[in-house]
């Protein structure tokens, strides 16, 4: 059972790392647009990471765990949210919006790979709360996306 709470533990804390990254990633995305309206939805889809980041973070503990505080730089680019600084630079907001949409992609990955596992009950219906209003926000960024195409 130690191993295979270890498992969920490091499962748990590359979500965290992800949605921590998400976070970070739509924040900066909200200070480089002009668009009040994509402003106000990257702020409100950061805000959400960093609330299931935190809600992980008091899961992890509840298993005994060292939940991870931040995302990682290295990571940034496996996770899909690298170019976001360089694009809020340029103003278009079409290619941020683009790029959160491949951020997205990759939470909706991490989720579902997470998902694959053997999850302790509880856990299960916390990650699977939060995939649906990840899923949702991946969707409404690829319409965006299209929408500006």
């Amino acid at each position: 059972m130690a191993k295979a709470n270890h498992e969920v533990i490091s499962a748990l804390n590359d979500l965290i790392e992800t949605l921590r990254d998400g976070e970070h990633g739509y924040k900066t995305a909200a200070e480089g647009v002009q668009k009040q309206e994509y402003k106000s939805l990257f702020n409100r889809y950061s805000e959400q990471r960093r609330q299931f980041a935190t809600e992980l973070q008091q899961v992890v503990k509840g298993l005994n765990g060292d939940p991870k505080d931040s995302g990682s730089v290295s990571g940034s680019l496996h996770r899909g949210w690298i170019d976001i600084k360089s694009l809020v630079t340029s103003g278009d907001e079409s290619a941020i919006i683009s790029e959160c949409e491949r951020g997205e992609d990759t939470a909706v990955e991490v989720y579902e790979e997470i998902l694959e596992n053997d999850l302790p009950a509880d856990v299960r219906s916390i990650v699977e709360k939060q995939y649906v209003q990840v899923k949702e926000a991946h969707d409404n960024m690829r319409s965006l996306e299209k929408a500006m195409s």
